[in-house]
């Protein structure tokens, strides 16, 4: 580090500005000692002048030097807004953002070092000013440009570093949710195969469910209609049996009647004869029939 508290190459920078300054300033004076030539050579002429003779010559010195020194310090001016647009031009590039503090541009304990600075860079024997001469040096508005640069570059390669191992991580956790999505798609068309023979099987299941019900209604219809025939037949037994006891209270009830009746006991008569003319018809064949 040097005497203005910059880096060689920063000081290098610094000391060529000042030597165009320092050639822009000279030309200037010599602008001025010009103008002063021009009126000796071109006014001065005569020995004695008027009060208003030097009036006029002044206040045309003063009106040329004017406006000689204005154009120059606008010149300055505008020289050194390029300097600034230069450098934080190249500030912006490396998305860095400069400070300046116009305030210590009439410090003149900087400005007196600056004076040293060059008192010793561009005097003739180009001597160093001795020890006791040297002020403390300029401290930076900021952090140094090339330190701030070196950390925001390795800030930068950390955060790249970072983003590196985090896309490492991201493309990993891509890669197992793919495979991951690839088992679940593989897993939902066998779920849905299932999911279709299941349907078949509900399907058969409800139509055996539908028979089924079918099936013991009308298997409750034939037990009903059983117990009703087997009801109605136990009815019709009953019946029967009451009829033919019915009917058979009435055959002997008329057999009882028919019996007590004349005809009926005439015809008995009639019959006990014929079987006993009968019976001896059957003893008279027997007498004439030969023997074996």
């Amino acid at each position: 580090m040097a005497e203005l508290g910059l880096n060689e190459h920063h000081q290098n920078e610094v000391i060529n500005y000042m030597r165009f300054v320092r050639f822009k300033r000279g030309l200037c004076l010599k602008t001025v000692d010009s103008c002063f030539q021009d009126l000796k050579d071109s006014r001065l002429v005569e020995e004695t002048f008027t009060v208003d003779e030097v009036i006029d010559m002044l206040d045309g010195l003063r009106t040329v030097v004017h406006s000689e020194v204005e154009s120059e310090l606008i010149s300055t001016t505008y020289t050194n807004v390029l300097l600034l647009r230069q450098l934080f031009s190249q500030a912006e590039k490396w998305y860095l953002k400069l400070q300046t503090d116009v305030s210590e541009l009439e410090n003149r304990e900087l400005l007196e070092q600056v004076a040293e600075f060059e008192k010793s860079e561009f005097t003739a024997s180009n001597k160093k000013p001795s020890t006791d001469l040297i002020k403390p040096k300029l401290a930076p508005l900021n952090e140094g440009g090339s330190e701030l640069l070196n950390k925001t570059v390795a800030c930068l390669q950390e955060e790249n570093e970072k983003l590196r191992t985090r896309l490492k991580t991201v493309e990993t956790q891509a890669t197992a949710v793919l495979d991951e999505k690839s088992k679940l798609e593989k897993s939902l068309k066998d779920l849905q195969m299932i999911i279709g023979d299941q349907k078949d099987i509900t399907e058969l299941e409800n139509k055996v469910a539908a028979l089924k019900c079918q099936f013991e209604k009308t298997l409750n219809d034939s037990t009903a209609n059983q117990k009703f025939l087997e009801e109605d037949l136990v009815t019709t037994k009953h019946d029967l049996l009451k009829v033919q006891d019915q009917l058979s209270l009435a055959e002997k009830e008329l057999e009882k009647k028919f019996q007590q009746t004349a005809a009926y006991r005439n015809m008995r008569e009639l019959l006990s004869k014929k079987n006993e003319q009968i019976k001896d018809l059957r003893r008279k064949l027997s007498k004439y029939e030969p023997e074996d």
